[in-house]
């Protein structure tokens, strides 16, 4: 009650519009680390926001229509707690849905992809943190192969996005479907599926999803399809995840493993991922750009809201990689000449050297 009440006044001007939800709930998560970051010979020591979850603040209501129906609204910005930043103006989520019971929901707006759902769902480490799968794969947020998702701004979220989602009542089957307008932007333009099954202590879901390009000559499609699966053992839970990308002739191959293991109150996971890379496209080469990565973490929960947390990781790069365990720290970005036969664009002082860090942090979600 006391959430519904903060978040009409923090509405403000839309209170009348939110008076008539039948639920309106305010909700967040601040997560903040210290992070050792060693890049090839370069250190760094700074804090970073969203090392075990992704900071936010946020706004979702529901309004029951009768006969099964609802309508809702998720409004979701990031923060960058360790300086006061902001990141409402791109934000993570804002959608506005239609919900039936029985057939579904339509969302309209800014949302995850489906490709990029099956990473996140599969990742042991949630897609955050020092060990996460997104360092390795092109296209969400490693700049070492960024030519091979050839400009597409698709690989987490999608803009101006209509999707559709079965209901919830289909004996463990699950899935989704979105295709995003690209309004003036090929590289947003934007289709993908996902389905999957979910019954006890087992989960598997595939992807697959096709953007436009506009910077690159010709204009291939960057093309994603996995498959991630999890088996919960109880004592522990296992991880697997395939994802390839492909874009003409260049193409990338990313495999992980991972494990969670429960102890007491706290929680400890691992994994080990590999990227491999191949093709030529014009003068884009990402020959030579394999990576792999391992990573521990340990997690502390002081109760259900507040945790405790450290991890370490370390990514072993080819000569034409650049990957970094947390990428804009010192040495992760600095462009150098062209190496060999590596594009330029792939190399920076990084380039074939190993990136290795160490974090402790702490979280707080409300």
């Amino acid at each position: 009650m006391k959430k519904s009440l903060l978040a009409l006044a923090v509405l403000g001007a839309y209170a009348g519009v939110a008076s008539a939800q039948s639920s309106v709930t305010i909700f967040g998560i601040v997560d903040l680390s210290i992070n050792n970051i060693k890049n090839g010979d370069l250190r760094t020591t700074s804090m970073q926001s969203n090392q075990l979850n992704s900071n936010r603040l946020g706004f979702r209501g529901f309004e029951d229509l009768g006969g099964g129906l609802g309508a809702g609204f998720w409004l979701e910005g990031g923060m960058a707690s360790e300086n006061g930043g902001s990141a409402w103006n791109q934000a993570r989520r804002s959608t506005v849905s239609l919900i039936s019971q029985a057939a579904g929901e339509v969302r309209l707006g800014r949302d995850y992809t489906p490709t990029f759902s099956v990473v996140g769902s599969f990742d042991v480490f949630g897609a955050n943190g020092l060990g996460q799968d997104a360092n390795l794969i092109s296209g969400i947020s490693s700049p070492s192969n960024s030519n091979a998702s050839g400009g597409a701004a698709t690989g987490v979220r999608a803009n101006n996005s209509v999707g559709y989602f079965l209901p919830g009542n289909l004996g463990g089957f699950y899935g989704q479907a979105m295709y995003a307008l690209g309004q003036g932007n090929d590289n947003n333009k934007y289709w993908g599926l996902k389905a999957g099954f979910a019954s006890g202590p087992f989960d598997v879901a595939l992807g697959y999803g096709e953007t436009e390009t506009a910077t690159i000559n010709p204009h291939d499609k960057y093309k994603l399809f996995n498959i991630g699966g999890t088996w919960n053992f109880g004592f522990m839970k296992l991880f697997g995840l395939w994802n390839e990308a492909k874009l003409g002739s260049l193409k990338e191959d990313f495999l992980d493993f991972g494990v969670s293991v429960p102890i007491g109150q706290g929680e400890f996971k691992a994994s080990y991922a590999q990227a491999k890379d191949k093709g030529t496209r014009g003068a884009v080469s990402i020959q030579n750009s394999d990576a792999t990565q391992w990573a521990l973490q340990y997690i502390y929960n002081l109760s259900k809201r507040t945790a405790l947390y450290g991890g370490v990781a370390q990514i072993d790069n080819d000569p034409c990689s650049s990957r970094s365990v947390l990428n804009g720290t010192i040495g992760s970005n600095t462009t150098t000449p062209q190496i060999g036969n590596c594009s330029a664009a792939a190399t920076s002082g990084l380039a074939g050297k190993k990136s290795e860090g160490v974090n402790v942090g702490v979280r707080h979600s409300f």
